[in-house]
This record gives structure tokens, C-alpha cells and sequence, in this order.
């Protein structure tokens, strides 16, 4: 039987430094990847660690002003890493399934209860204090790891669904090298520019924030542009009297979107016809001539590193880099017979295909274990 209780009652903090300054692996937790090295330089081995925090392995480590976005995981990497001071590290005793508890505080239900907790800061800072009063669903241990078994199931189909559209990603980039050569001979190969196959523009830039509006026509921001999609959420709206002024930056069929700033500079989308006639906010925009490019292959090259080495290359600014216009405009270019990219354009199309059955897959799995979590936890 399912009982509502203190989650205090179950756990304890955890609060060892590193004080002889022992030479252990310094991690981060992430809301994505949980327990993750990459967000550190590689001189921080050099840095005095005898302030940072050890966790064990099965022990517990939150970001307090980031938890509310799940940014809490059990440490299962290595016997021991250390942490910085600012986190809260802690464990859970005999009682509790380390599994079914990480996934609570992930959950919905778990997050809603953070956030109200922390409400009434200026910014969320969760304190071990005020973790331990939340709400926790309290069943026998046995109960937990069955549940956790059937959320495990889920899971591996969700991780099944992603190796499939890495792969398919894979095949991609493998076909455009059989096509068109790898990078280096497309360099050697490469005798036009962006610009001679289109004219790029760039979106609305200086206080896009006038024009939005509840609702009408979709406006595209850098939230929108994946690599070879359009992330269809995170809109931001203008009227569509505000649309028809802003002729200048709105979006057509087959233009090729991309990224000019933030950490996923570069990523490129082809513009379908669902979106013809949207506008665009601080993003690139390139209106392709289709006698000569086709947008399938314009857009690989972009997102594959035939391009983006160039474009990262390319791209300025200190603390937030940043591509221009003519920054774009001047990569170095290839254009391959028009039979080529069109045989390129069909083995995109047929993946975009495959792709898209595979997404929605992961997607009702995903929706599935949102219910599964929902009625264990609620």
C-alpha cells in the first residue's frame, strides 16, 4: 500500500571534502546526461579540490539552483568522484531503491513539488533543509524495483528508437561521402561559395520582442532549427499584421535555416511547406537557387562536417560566438552535378521517411512512461 510521507525520513546528507586533495575525477550533473565530465577543462586537475565534495558510488548530487530541472542523478560511474562544494550530495537508506527514488524527484510530480517548495526565492536554491520535506510515495522496496523494472522496459524501447536514428543519421553522412567525396577532397574540390547558389539573409535581430504576439504566425528562433528538422514547439508568435511588415525576413519553401549563434551554432534545417511564410528571429536564412543547388544537399552540407568545420572556423565573438552574413556566404563550396544531388535528395527523403516512423515510436513510448510514472507516483 502506497503511503505519503516525509521524504526526510528516508534520506541523509552526505557532506566529506576532499581535503587531502586526492586525485579524483571531478564531475557535473546535468538534467540530460546526469553524472558527465565534459563541462570541464582539462587544466582542473590543477585546481585545489580539497573544498569539493566526494560521492560515492550509489550516493546522490543535486545542482540546488538547477534541480528543479532535474538536475539530480545517483552516482553509478565510478567507486568515488568529487563534485563541486555548491552541490548537495546525500543517500537514501536501506528502505528506498535508489532508481525508484531518482526517478520520482525527475517525474512531474516530483518537480512540481521542488518548485513549490522553492517558490518565493528570487532563484531557485533547493537546500538539503527543504528537499527533505517533500512529499515522498513510500511502498515496500519489493514494489519499487518491480516498477522500476517495467519503467527499465520502456527504456530500452526508448534507447532502441535513438541507436535506430543514430544509425540512420550515420547512413546519411556516409551516403553524402560516397557522393561527393570526404572532407578533404571536397575541400581540394570545392570551387564555389554559398553565395554564388542563393542570397542569405538574416532574421530579425534588434528587439524581436515588440512584435510577439499570443497567437499567428509562427516565427522561427534558433530553438526551432535542428540539424535536418524543424523542432515543432517553443514558438514565439507575430500578428499577421506585423508578419506582412516584416516581409524581409520571412521564410519559404525550400530556404535553408541556420543557426548564427549559441551552443548549437550551425545546425541547419530545410524550410517545408508547412512553415512557407513564417517569419525568423536572429537566425540565418538562405534562399537557394534551385537550378543549381538542390536544398537537401545545401542543407547536409551545412550540418555535416564537409560545412560546419568551415562555419565554426569562421565564427567570432567572445563570451557568445557568433556567424555573419558574409561569414556564411564565403564557405567554400562544391556543387555537384544536378543527377547527384537529386539521387542525395531521394536517399534523404527515404531516411527522412523511416526517421519519422521511428520518432513517433520513441514519441508514444515516451508518452507511455509519462503515464506509468504518472500512476505510480501521483
Amino acid at each position: 500500500m502506497k503511503k505519503i510521507e516525509r521524504l526526510g525520513e528516508y534520506i541523509s546528507e552526505y557532506s566529506v571534502r576532499n581535503k587531502d586533495n586526492e586525485d579524483i575525477q571531478v564531475y557535473s550533473v546535468t538534467n540530460t546526461n546526469g553524472f558527465c565530465t565534459e563541462y570541464f577543462d582539462k587544466d582542473v586537475a590543477s585546481k585545489d579540490q580539497t573544498n569539493y565534495k566526494i560521492v560515492p558510488k550509489g550516493y546522490f548530487a543535486y545542482n540546488p539552483s538547477r534541480i528543479n530541472v532535474g538536475s539530480i542523478d545517483c552516482q553509478s560511474v565510478e567507486d568515488r568522484v568529487i563534485v563541486s562544494p555548491l552541490y548537495v550530495v546525500f543517500k537514501a537508506d536501506e528502505r528506498v531503491d535508489n532508481n525508484y527514488l531518482l526517478h520520482y524527484l525527475k517525474s512531474d510530480i516530483g518537480k512540481t513539488y521542488i518548485n513549490e517548495l522553492a517558490s518565493g526565492s528570487v532563484r531557485v536554491n533547493l537546500k538539503f533543509s527543504i528537499l527533505q520535506e517533500i512529499s515522498f510515495p513510500m511502498i515496500p522496496i519489493e514494489e519499487q524495483k518491480e516498477k522500476m523494472a517495467v519503467i527499465a522496459k520502456i527504456d530500452e524501447s526508448i534507447a532502441c528508437c535513438d541507436s535506430i536514428i543514430e544509425k540512420l543519421d550515420l547512413a546519411v553522412k556516409s551516403r553524402f561521402a560516397e557522393l561527393f567525396g570526404d572532407e578533404k577532397s571536397f575541400r581540394v574540390n570545392a570551387q564555389n561559395s554559398v553565395k554564388d547558389v542563393g542570397d542569405v539573409g538574416v532574421g530579425i535581430v534588434i528587439q524581436p520582442t515588440q512584435y510577439y504576439a499570443e497567437t499567428g504566425v509562427k516565427a522561427f528562433r534558433s530553438l526551432n532549427v535542428k540539424p535536418f528538422r524543424v523542432n515543432n514547439s517553443d514558438w514565439v508568435y507575430f500578428s499577421e499584421d506585423t508578419n506582412r511588415m516584416m516581409e524581409r525576413t520571412q521564410v519559404h519553401t525550400n530556404n535553408i535555416a541556420v543557426v548564427r549563434s549559441g551552443a548549437n551554432l550551425g545546425d541547419a534545417c530545410v524550410i517545408t511547406d508547412e512553415y512557407n511564410g513564417c517569419n525568423a528571429i536572429d537566425i540565418l536564412i538562405i534562399r537557394i537557387n534551385e537550378n543549381i543547388v538542390l536544398p537537401e544537399y545545401l542543407c547536409a552540407f551545412i550540418n555535416l562536417p564537409h560545412g560546419r568545420e568551415q562555419i565554426l572556423r569562421l565564427q567570432r565573438g567572445g563570451a557568445l560566438k557568433h556567424i555573419n552574413v558574409k561569414e556564411l556566404e564565403n564557405s567554400h563550396l562544391l556543387v555537384p552535378p544536378m543527377d547527384l544531388q537529386k539521387r542525395f535528395a531521394d536517399f534523404i527523403n527515404y531516411t527522412d521517411k523511416s526517421k519519422l516512423a521511428v520518432q513517433e515510436m520513441k514519441n508514444k513510448m515516451e508518452i507511455l512512461k509519462a503515464s506509468v510514472m504518472q500512476e505510480y507516483f501521483c
